[in-house]
């Protein structure tokens, strides 16, 4: 058994707050060791240009400037972000950008106005989204029948790697307010759109996993 600790029955909405509040400002030197991780992920959307895409839980922005390139001026990037610190740095970098076509949502995933149908959703260390159906649901919901679907983030060693999970534990600790499901964090996504294509990154303690959006999930 590679989960070494009593663990929250699911996602804690108010202890997430509190625990982006103190990240915001070092978000982005936190994240700086998995950004190839980002790109692969980015990558893996498989977006071409003119696409609209929803940035689930965009906290700061990282992901911004890799889905425009990918999207370029005339495709459409929707952050979503509950977190107040967080999403004001993600306004700023999209000010002193000057992108056009991306616009920010600051709410709960399954509470976002969002307008449209999307091309494609990217949830890049996202795990308290990916543990509430009723965000995911509500993704899906904008999602147009075939839009690409791409999830990344850290997961429980496997036990070969056990001790990996010394590691995984002090940063989980720090960017999830509740470790249930971190065994597999898609479980609930396969559920809904699967099958899902998985990759498992740095011996086990990251994966990727990729699908596509059904015509009734």
């Amino acid at each position: 058994m590679h989960k070494p600790f009593r663990q929250r029955a699911g996602p804690d909405r108010q202890a997430a707050l509190a625990q982006y509040r103190r990240r915001a400002s070092v978000y982005d030197l936190e994240l700086a060791l998995f950004e190839p991780v980002r790109r692969s992920a980015v990558s893996w959307l498989g977006l071409a240009a003119g696409d609209s895409v929803l940035d689930v839980g965009c906290g700061t922005g990282l992901s911004f400037e890799l889905l425009r390139a990918a999207v370029g001026p005339r495709g459409r990037i929707v952050g979503i972000e509950q977190s107040p610190e967080m999403i004001e740095r993600a306004r700023r970098r999209v000010r002193q950008q000057g992108w056009r076509n991306v616009s920010l949502l600051n709410a709960p995933v399954e509470d976002a106005r969002i307008k449209d149908k999307a091309d494609a959703a990217l949830f890049h260390f996202t795990h308290d989204i990916l543990q509430r159906d009723d965000a995911l649901r509500h993704v899906l919901q904008h999602l147009r029948p075939g839009a690409s679907v791409v999830a990344s983030g850290l997961k429980w060693a496997p036990l070969w790697a056990a001790p990996l999970n010394l590691l995984v534990l002090p940063a989980a600790l720090r960017s999830v307010s509740s470790l249930a499901g971190l065994d597999q964090p898609w479980h609930r996504l396969d559920r809904l759109i699967g099958p899902l294509q998985t990759r498992s990154l740095l011996a086990g303690t990251v994966y990727m996993v990729h699908g596509r959006r059904p015509a009734q999930p």
